[in-house]
């Protein structure tokens, strides 16, 4: 299972890049957006941080010449180990294979359904991006989702891997993790609610306050006489 962080929030990114295993970060028109900075000098501070790890960035671009454009410009101003997030349009699939002769990476995002999935799998796409909680709110079942599209993938014997994306808990996080998708996209509060348990808190308090009354306050194992 690859995580990946859904900000663009440079301290957030900052925060848990510190911490986690993380595979790299994800970004969209709107996450973007809320950071209300020059477009460009964000990715570049991201791509600062993760070094060279994955950056999906999506095309602005309605029509197929505008996101090769997009693309081109992406790849130009940020490189390194990036993938462009293209929306699951018309003209969103027709670019999909025409950015692979470039030589691109791409990921099909805005995904709702396992046949917009899989068609953008036969693009050559390199990560589809289903679209978890939103399908949940129309009452599309998401989880169900993301398991037949990580079934399809499987058996028509597809390259292209599963992004899940649009979570709102943990819960969702473990039920796609055991659906098989190989890769999740959270923000940053997920995130940290996946890796924290108020037990494993209270169990650590208690390792520490036996420790302490044998050894001492203060003591480590790397400082004892």
């Amino acid at each position: 299972m690859l995580y990946l962080l859904d900000t663009a929030n440079i301290g957030e990114i900052e925060k848990a890049a510190a911490v986690f295993p993380l595979a790299g970060v994800t970004t969209n028109p709107t996450i973007i957006a809320q950071e209300k900075r020059d477009f460009f000098a964000i990715l570049k501070e991201i791509r600062a941080i993760i070094g060279e790890k994955m950056l999906h960035a999506q095309v602005l671009g309605e029509t197929c010449d505008e996101i090769i454009r997009d693309a081109e410009a992406l790849q130009e101003k940020i490189g390194g180990n990036l993938y462009i997030k293209v929306p699951v349009s018309t003209e969103g699939y027709k670019a999909m294979p025409r950015l692979k002769a470039r030589g691109m990476k791409v990921t099909a995002t805005a995904i709702y359904t396992p046949g917009q999935a899989l068609l953008a799998a036969n693009c050559g796409v390199d990560f589809t991006a289903p679209y978890l909680n939103r399908i949940d709110n129309i009452s599309g079942m998401g989880v169900t989702v993301v398991q037949m599209i990580t079934d399809l993938f499987r058996i028509h014997n597809m390259p292209t891997r599963v992004l899940a994306a649009s979570f709102k808990n943990v819960q969702q996080v473990n039920d796609v993790s055991l659906a098989g998708c190989q890769a999740i996209t959270i923000g940053p509060d997920i995130l940290w609610h996946l890796a924290e348990h108020p037990l494993t808190d209270m169990s650590i308090e208690q390792f520490n306050r036996d420790w302490r009354a044998v050894y001492g306050p203060g003591k480590c194992v790397y400082n004892l006489d």
